[in-house]
């Protein structure tokens, strides 16, 4: 019932996506380590346990696409792939927010448990957003490019980019596919690939730098399938009066309520898209040039948006009464 396509899908495209993503980070250290262009020998240990976090995660996923598992066993994968990562070497190190240096908040056993918090919550929010044709695959992307060209600003360790980059490679190559009228879905084996990846490049690519804003900016790239999967756990919650009620689907998403008002499954997505692309910049500037600049920002294109809004209301009222 809660199906938008009308017809049969393949759902395993995720698996080309986790291919084209690995194949390109295994070529890519291999050459700039021959060629001399850069050192990784301090990442063998976080990329041995991204993968094998990722490998366990994908098992999980895969058995879901496959046959259904209840979402419970497929959160404890989650929890299991996350926790791989975090005894591999790969946390958040500290947290300088808000004059909390030094409290409990910066308490190793705290962050390792706060790290794995992190990497479930991304790579659920991902993964409940895949609703649409197109729409978890192209906010990735979208997410990718922003996150690329935070770390390029600030200065962050080449590995982040060289995974943003391979990230964002393998979902453009799989887009085309992916976006309506679709060929193929991306499937849980993807998305949750999609989220877990994100979630762990953000925090490799914020590794040296400790200050607030590396740490809010993934936030705010991802702040539309974080918002979307944090309101769908309050509302099942109310609906069910349950801490199980989370588990249980629905279709009460942002780009369902986006095509219930009668927009079509690519105006959705396409708002998504520029939802997605404005909060990146919205990052991008509050990195660069501080709060003030990316403020105004954001109130020139909420004033865009409030006046295309009229416009586009007004153009459907005259074309209801022709």
């Amino acid at each position: 019932k809660r199906k938008i396509h009308k017809r049969v899908m393949p759902r395993l495209g995720g698996l080309a996506v986790i291919a084209g993503f690995s194949v390109s980070v295994i070529y890519l250290l291999i050459v700039m380590t021959l060629e001399g262009s850069a050192s990784f020998e301090s990442y063998y240990t976080q990329l041995i346990g991204f993968f094998a976090g990722a490998l366990v995660l994908s098992i999980f996923c895969f058995i879901d696409d496959l046959k259904g598992i209840p979402a419970i066993v497929k959160l404890l994968g989650q929890i299991i792939a996350a926790c791989i990562v975090v005894f591999t070497g790969t946390s958040i190190e500290r947290i300088e927010l808000f004059n909390l240096s030094g409290t409990f908040v910066n308490n190793e056993t705290f962050l390792l448990i706060f790290t794995v918090i992190w990497i479930v919550g991304i790579t659920n929010a991902i993964n409940l957003i895949d609703g649409l044709d197109g729409l978890s695959s192209g906010i990735c992307l979208i997410s990718c490019i922003s996150l690329l060209i935070i770390f390029a600003l600030n200065d962050s360790p080449m590995i982040s980019i060289i995974l943003v980059t391979a990230l964002a490679g393998a979902v453009l190559g799989f887009l085309p596919f992916n976006f309506n009228p679709a060929r193929t879905f991306i499937g849980d084996t993807g998305s949750n690939f999609l989220g877990f990846a994100l979630a762990i490049i953000a925090i490799i690519g914020a590794a040296k730098t400790y200050t607030a804003i590396v740490l809010i900016a993934p936030l705010i790239v991802l702040a539309i399938p974080l918002l979307d999967t944090t309101l769908a756990i309050f509302r099942r919650m109310i609906k069910t009066k349950s801490l199980k009620g989370i588990f249980q689907a629905d279709k009460e998403h942002l780009h369902h309520k986006i095509m219930k008002r009668g927009y079509s499954q690519k105006q959705a997505v396409f708002m998504l898209y520029g939802l997605t692309a404005t909060l990146g910049m919205f990052a991008i500037i509050l990195l660069e040039s501080g709060i003030w600049k990316a403020l105004s920002f954001a109130l020139m294109v909420i004033a865009i948006i409030a006046v295309g809004y009229k416009d586009l209301m007004k153009l459907r009222k005259d074309e209801e009464t022709d």
